[in-house]
């Protein structure tokens, strides 16, 4: 048995509940981890609320956590009892204890504790993929990352003033600007008092960005095209505010030849060998200093209700984690 969070009807954060589970043992390929921290995903809300299917009712949420593995099933040899891991996996994150297969698990370094590799896993993983493969950032070009202050954001402007980007953040109020400015976002926009994409143009004298990172969504969009120079990439890969609705594809055309994409994690991530390359660049960018992950609030397990509340209501800033 093992105490896990249940949601067996979709709706608000008050549909969560912790109940005691039965996990059965690992299978072929599967490893037992103890939960030491969970990560916590604005993804997480978007399962329980129902804007994402969940395959089935109830279930646990939460796709990330670290800790330590406890039981092997058979066919296991990468990983031994003891190994701390970390692991971006199917939903399930939110309890003591859960089953992963071995394939989704990373070994921790010593330099990462489980607090920090639950705190950017995800988070991590995303910005390597949006910044090495989606769009190779390279030094000189500039780059615009709306909600420069969120647990992606603050990773993002960090790892692309390393690779020798120039970084333009946008964030809801002043407080938020001071963390994105300390994490390297060279000019911040506070979107709800500016018109962000005449303030790109006005910053870069007309240049505009080579590049748009957007978790935001509907309230971001379609202005973030008119940030962008000809031929310039729109990456979406989120919606905070909400999914950018279907529009006419004329409209990259109208822009600049432009390029628009949705990619997700899950298909960077998903051959084993991908994900390792993903995980050892993320901890090497982490150990060296050049991304600091700190999580913004530790909460207990038992308090996830309001955690999740704080995040829709756009509270919290950097990374929250679940401590079992």
């Amino acid at each position: 048995m093992t105490k896990a969070v249940r949601v067996h009807e979709v709706g608000g954060p008050e549909v969560m509940r912790i109940e005691e589970v039965d996990l059965a043992p690992p299978g072929r390929g599967e490893v037992l981890v103890r939960n030491r921290a969970i990560g916590v995903n604005f993804i997480d809300t978007y399962f329980r609320s129902g804007a994402y299917a969940a395959p089935l009712l109830p279930f646990t949420p939460g796709n990330e956590a670290a800790g330590e593995v406890v039981e092997l099933g058979k066919g296991v040899k990468d990983f031994k009892i003891g190994d701390r891991v970390a692991y971006q996996a199917a939903l399930g994150a939110y309890a003591e204890a859960r089953i992963v297969g071995a394939d989704r698990l990373v070994k921790l370094p010593k330099s990462i504790s489980y607090e920090t590799a639950a705190s950017m896993l995800l988070k991590g993983l995303t910005a390597q993929y949006l910044l090495r493969r989606t769009f190779k950032v390279k030094a000189g070009d500039t780059i615009l990352v709306h909600a420069a202050a969120g647990g992606v954001g603050l990773i993002l402007c960090q790892w692309a003033k390393a690779l020798g980007a120039h970084v333009i953040g946008t964030v809801g109020g002043p407080e938020k600007a001071k963390l994105a400015r300390k994490a390297g976002a060279k000019h911040v926009i506070l979107y709800r008092e500016e018109d962000f994409a005449a303030r790109v143009k006005e910053i870069t004298k007309g240049r505009l960005c080579d590049v748009v990172y957007d978790g935001v969504g509907k309230t971001t969009f379609p202005a973030s095209l008119d940030c962008l120079r000809h031929f310039g990439l729109f990456v979406s890969f989120g919606a905070a505010s909400g999914q950018i609705e279907a529009f006419n594809m004329g409209l990259l055309s109208a822009k600049g030849s432009l390029f628009a994409t949705r990619p997700s994690l899950h298909t960077y991530s998903e051959k084993p060998k991908d994900l390792q390359k993903m995980a050892r660049d993320l901890f090497k960018v982490v150990s060296s200093g050049a991304v600091a992950v700190s999580a913004h609030k530790t909460f207990p397990l038992s308090e996830v209700v309001a955690v999740h509340r704080a995040l829709e209501s756009r509270e919290t800033t950097g990374a929250t984690i679940l401590i079992p």
